[in-house]
């Protein structure tokens, strides 16, 4: 699209372009931003606890406990509240259960923030695409109307391949939103289900290693 195109373009559309471009902006911002908080909570980090529970299972309590509470990751964090809770009472597994549920609950939440934001988008930008089409149309068709010379069919297209932009944009605007947020929640949800096998492990023992 030139210049020229965008300068003639009416002012709900240039708004519907402005929204489109707001919700790429967001799209970034939040994918910059979960990627920094995984990194920070430690995501991904399954050789350390799976170390940690080779100590815990092979009747070395003090080891597994230390570097649990040294291991800055979300299944460190985890560990470390399961072992305080059964070496507190041993014979009462459930309360380590519980106090490693509310660690869980806890990490889990922090790791789902702003995902509904990019939700938002996947919904919200076709709609304005669609919208900034409807719109576009509904000038192009006005304008031809209006017109006391007979109809340009250059001109018509022109109006019509500038009104379906912005449906292509929020198509495109919503794709890359989607397939960012499902590489989010893939992440999330393979910590999370990481994050039972090691409670259960802890608490139960274990027939195989914890994979990643």
């Amino acid at each position: 699209m030139t210049l020229g195109n965008i300068l003639s373009l009416s002012i709900p559309t240039l708004a519907v372009y402005a929204a489109l471009t707001l919700l790429s902006l967001l799209t970034v911002t939040v994918a910059i931003f979960k990627i920094g908080q995984f990194r920070r909570l430690g995501l991904g980090r399954h050789r350390e606890a799976e170390a940690i529970l080779d100590d815990w299972l092979n009747g070395r309590p003090d080891e597994a406990q230390r570097k649990a509470g040294a291991l800055p990751s979300v299944l460190g964090r985890v560990l470390a509240a399961v072992m305080a809770g059964l070496r507190a009472r041993p014979a009462d597994p459930h309360y380590g259960a519980e106090l490693a549920r509310q660690a869980a609950l806890s990490e889990l939440t922090q790791m789902g923030n702003r995902m509904r934001l990019l939700e938002a988008v996947v919904q919200m930008a076709p709609m304005l695409g669609l919208l900034g089409t409807v719109i576009g149309m509904i000038d192009a068709f006005g304008a031809l109307a209006t017109s006391p010379q007979a109809a340009d069919p250059r001109l018509l297209a022109s109006g019509i391949w500038t009104a379906l932009t912005t449906t292509a944009v929020g198509l495109a605007v919503a794709l890359v939103a989607y397939f960012v947020a499902a590489w989010l929640e893939g992440r999330i949800e393979d910590e999370r289900q990481t994050i039972e096998l090691v409670i259960s492990s802890a608490i139960h023992g274990r027939v195989g290693r914890i994979s990643g």
